[in-house]
């Protein structure tokens, strides 16, 4: 068994990564610790490296064929990992999870039409929405006593008229980490299906479950889910190769299949880059060692967040993630107005975190923290915080 070594410190500063070289543009200073963008900064593992390196000793980069193990890997890795047996049928290539929100609502929706999102969550599913002309209809989660999060059916049954066609899914949540249970997402789907609501499923944070969680595939759970729902999924969270762009499509149903991936075939929008079948099949034919050794780690950096707080930041508490390397950090207890918070992880603290506000109004007072990276680092970057409080 090969060991990883996940407290290397490896510098992206000038390596064209926006968690560094975009940091004076967003937070108007370039001197921070990064913690925002949702990519880690562990190195990608090796034998996606190699796969990579093999095919880059071949002189040339032309039209290429997309692999023959590549649908069979996607397919067998989810059903070995998650117990969803996907026809290969199903399965497309896509260009980007949130560039495939934006296929879909042009292909399903028109401008008008409401899209359900459920916050706090990902800002880009209310972005993509307006952007495309499409009306926002908020269906926001219950917050509960002890900091978790549940769906607001009452609401949803509420804000869901006639003119609602999709409902974008974060499964697992982000940026509250959770897992989605089977009966939260059965009754989910036995809403949609009776108001002919498609659901978007983005499950792109399915690999990374934490503390013993299962992830749970949105359309497995009922007939009613496999036929109402679009899944998409992708690697390059839970292997670091988000640059590669090696995200799919999943469509059970045939009417809803036809539609999409005609769509995607008049554009040209299905046919993979050179590079990202071979790093997708490299991960999932032999990832798998590695992708244990990763969440292990990922877990000690959360225990290590939630005991520095505990220890030396009381006013802040973080919501343990079901999944993901994202933790949510209520941040209501410092007593601080919106400006304030910001102006003390920036300015004083000197660090980057998303702010919380950019998920919803529900994200008021909240910070959204990337663990992904060397304790070390990590550790160092709380000290910054304790500092800053203190003084």
């Amino acid at each position: 068994m090969q060991t990883y070594n996940f407290d290397e410190i490896i510098d992206r500063h000038g390596s064209g990564a926006i968690k560094t070289d975009a940091l004076q543009e967003r937070f108007g200073r370039g001197d921070l610790t990064a913690l925002w963008v949702a990519d880690m900064d562990f190195a990608t593992p090796p034998f996606i490296i190699d796969a990579l390196n093999q095919r880059m000793k071949h002189p040339i980069f032309g039209y290429t064929a997309v692999p023959d193990d590549y649908v069979p890997c996607i397919a067998d890795w989810i059903e070995s990992h998650h117990g969803w047996q996907v026809k290969h049928e199903w399965i497309q290539y896509i260009p980007g999870i949130v560039k495939g929100i934006g296929m879909v609502l042009n292909v399903f929706t028109k401008p008008g039409d409401g899209i359900i999102i459920q916050p706090p969550v990902y800002h880009p599913f209310r972005l993509v929405p307006e952007g495309n002309g499409r009306r926002i209809v908020n269906n926001p989660l219950i917050e509960n006593a002890d900091g978790t999060y549940s769906m607001d059916f009452d609401n949803l049954a509420k804000v869901a008229d006639d003119t609602c066609k999709v409902l974008i899914l974060s499964n697992p949540h982000n940026p509250a980490g959770i897992v989605w249970d089977a009966d939260t997402l059965r009754r989910l789907a036995h809403f949609c299906s009776q108001h002919g609501i498609l659901v978007i499923s983005d499950e792109i944070h399915c690999d990374m479950a934490l503390f013993g969680h299962r992830h749970t595939p949105f359309a497995s759970v009922s007939p009613e889910a496999e036929q109402c729902s679009i899944t998409f999924g992708a690697p390059s969270k839970t292997f670091n190769i988000a640059g590669i762009v090696s995200s799919y499509s999943i469509v059970p149903n045939d009417q809803l299949r036809h539609r999409f991936y005609s769509w995607l075939e008049a554009n040209e929008l299905g046919e993979p880059t050179i590079f990202s079948p071979i790093a997708t099949i490299a991960a999932f034919r032999h990832g798998e060692e590695w992708r244990g050794q990763m969440l292990s780690y990922i877990e000690g950096n959360v225990l290590a967040v939630e005991k520095f707080c505990a220890e030396h930041l009381p006013g802040i508490k973080p919501l343990r993630p079901q999944a993901s390397f994202l933790v949510w950090l209520d941040c209501r207890g410092l007593n601080l107005e919106h400006d304030q918070l910001i102006d003390l992880f920036v300015n004083r603290a000197h660090l980057a975190l998303n702010d919380g506000a950019m998920f919803g109004s529900q994200g008021n007072g909240f910070m959204r923290l990337n663990v992904g990276m060397p304790r070390s680092l990590l550790l160092a970057a709380l000290e910054n915080l304790r500092k800053a409080l203190q003084q």
